[in-house]
């Protein structure tokens, strides 16, 4: 059955006991959990939303935010750390380079629901969150479009970074962004497997050169989705994700793709999508969130795959405490 995110979030103690622990973020040498660390002081803790990218055709320049979330919580420190992991040591070091402020020592932990490679921008949490933590304690020396522009430096592409920075639906470029808020009528059902998709494994597998038709279709598609959000005419979006650019060459990475996805477009969606390089999959609808949920499932046929209902997140990075 599908399960239904509150705005909120779940708490972090409903998640040790089940299949999303392994999601935690590894700082420090450990599993960071919602408890933290008692000597933790001057901290702020920043929110995050997960993201969904590409919807298929819009390949490295879609994507939406989530109402599902991790939180990084950033405090100054007696002494340095020395064994953060490379993804916040980067963030970090990025940051100072940027902001033009001195270093200075400090822990961060980070909790939530944002499984890891899993297509949901789970690296996007981390390094923003820790981006914005550490610019809270340094007086806010760049605002966040700097934030963002660092953030999507570090991943490589906008795609996630730019939902997670500024939230609903945003499309993204070399040339800058534009975002338009998404109405609470439009559901994403995400079918969650239970295995990883390393990005830089995906990356690998697409072809240096696409079929010209396949490009020009791709393209066609993007833009439907393009103006079905911008306009809220949402109904427009069905049919229209459709992708030549790299689902088809990610299919063996998630062999189950296609059957699920036509499973959910029978349910009721308007369509579905690898979500980012997955292994998360996205159908997204208007009604009958519940049959799609179960029909994905049902589709992928692995007992351990699960569900997740939510809406797009309007708000974006945030500081929380």
């Amino acid at each position: 059955m599908g399960r239904r995110m509150s705005d909120e979030g779940r708490r972090v103690k409903e998640f040790r006991r089940g299949r999303l622990e392994k999601a935690f973020v590894y700082v420090r040498g450990v599993w960071w959990f919602a408890e933290g660390s008692s000597t933790m002081t001057d901290a702020v803790t920043i929110q995050i939303p997960a993201t969904t990218a590409n919807l298929g055709p819009g390949f490295d320049c879609l994507g939406v935010a989530l109402k599902i979330y991790n939180r990084v919580t950033v405090a100054r420190a007696d002494e340095a750390v020395t064994d953060l992991t490379p993804m916040a040591a980067d963030a970090a070091a990025a940051y100072f380079e940027n902001a033009g402020v001195g270093a200075f020592a400090f822990q961060c932990r980070v909790d939530g629901e944002v499984p890891r490679s899993r297509g949901l921008g789970s690296s996007v949490t981390v390094r923003l969150g820790l981006l914005h933590g550490l610019n809270a304690l340094a007086g806010g020396a760049l605002d966040s479009r700097q934030l963002f522009e660092i953030c999507a430096r570090l991943e490589g592409h906008p795609d996630n970074a730019a939902p997670g920075a500024f939230g609903g639906f945003v499309v993204s470029g070399a040339a800058g962004y534009q975002r338009f808020d998404v109405d609470e009528g439009l559901e994403f059902v995400l079918l969650i497997p239970p295995f990883e998709v390393a990005t830089a494994e995906a990356r690998r597998v697409l072809p240096a050169q696409v079929d010209r038709l396949a490009a020009v279709q791709s393209c066609g598609n993007a833009c439907r989705i393009t103006a079905g959000f911008a306009t809220k005419r949402y109904e427009e979006l069905r049919g229209a994700f459709g992708d030549g650019l790299h689902q088809p060459f990610r299919e063996p990475l998630v062999p189950f793709l296609p059957k699920v996805i036509a499973a959910g477009e029978e349910a009721g969606a308007l369509g579905g999508f690898l979500s980012g390089s997955g292994s998360t999959i996205c159908c997204v609808t208007l009604e009958n969130g519940a049959e799609v949920a179960m029909a994905m499932q049902r589709a992928c046929g692995d007992k351990d795959a699960y569900t997740v209902r939510t809406r797009a997140d309007n708000r974006g990075a945030a500081r929380v405490e």
